[in-house]
């Protein structure tokens, strides 16, 4: 590996650390993950014990809860939906001073001035931030995973199609960093990409659904795969594609952004550092 590439990688890693945006991120995604499947069994317990109130006004909801009782792999279900929304919204924005953030503050200057290319630069990020909200997702699975089946009383979750779901759905948040890193990095305003992968990440996957478009080969949509995915609604077929069309583009991206930064190469020529 590149001399420049192993120190980015340090350099991004102990930043990551140092700031505490790591700890940030992994409560946020773990936590989530924990509490998500805690909400849907609360809801459930408090609509049992208000069965009194909606007795009232014709609602029988023990007939209700006996048809539609949550299970565990709902449960699994509601963590997913929430770290690919609120969870990656979180992680974008914990990351801007990573996605281009550096060079508003003009801190890749003196680097750059010794020669620091822009290979060393992009990936170190794009290797350091999307596999650490890939790795963070997984995790935040498998903790769903025990917690949904330590309190819901029907057990139906097949573990095949659980990781099947959480790889979907790790992906799909790391296409979105990656996107993130390449319009960051790009511009060089992380706040103004943060923005766009928000609004993308929140209007996109129901817009494209209503669409009609097949969510499991749309990496806009792979979220909404994953919870089919889980429900062992998807082939392995489809999901495998699913996976690779969005781990091509995230590596599309990449070359994207090495190739952007090519173009804008600090230029010593003259008396002024131009970035």
């Amino acid at each position: 590996m590149d001399i420049q590439v192993k120190a980015g990688i340090k350099k991004e890693i102990l930043a990551f650390v140092r700031t505490k945006r790591f700890l940030a991120a992994a409560c946020v995604v773990i936590g989530l993950s924990i509490v998500s499947p805690m909400i849907l069994f609360g809801s459930m317990r408090f609509m049992d014990a208000m069965d009194d109130v909606y007795s009232e006004i014709g609602m029988d909801v023990p007939a209700v809860l006996e048809v539609a009782e949550p299970t565990s792999s709902l449960g699994v279900i509601s963590q997913l939906s929430d770290i690919s929304t609120t969870g990656l919204l979180v992680y974008l924005l914990l990351i801007n001073s990573f996605a281009g953030g550096e060079q508003k503050k003009r801190s890749i200057v003196i680097p750059s001035s010794s020669g620091l290319n822009s290979y060393g630069y992009i990936l170190p990020k794009f290797i350091v931030y999307p596999l650490t909200i890939l790795l963070l997702s997984l995790i935040g699975t498998i903790a769903a995973v025990i917690v949904s089946t330590s309190i819901f009383r029907l057990n139906d979750i097949i573990f095949e199609y659980v990781i099947a779901g959480a790889v979907m759905t790790g992906v799909y948040n790391l296409f979105y960093v990656c996107m993130h890193l390449t319009i960051g990095t790009a511009t060089g305003k992380a706040g103004m990409s943060s923005a766009i992968c928000i609004i993308a990440v929140l209007l996109l996957p129901t817009v494209l659904t209503i669409a009609d478009v097949t969510a499991a080969y749309n990496p806009f949509t792979l979220s909404v795969a994953a919870a089919s995915a889980v429900g062992g609604y998807e082939t392995a077929t489809t999901i495998a594609v699913g996976i690779a069309v969005a781990v091509v583009l995230a590596v599309a991206l990449l070359f994207i952004s090495i190739f952007v930064q090519n173009a804008k190469r600090i230029d010593n020529m003259d008396n002024e550092i131009i970035i």
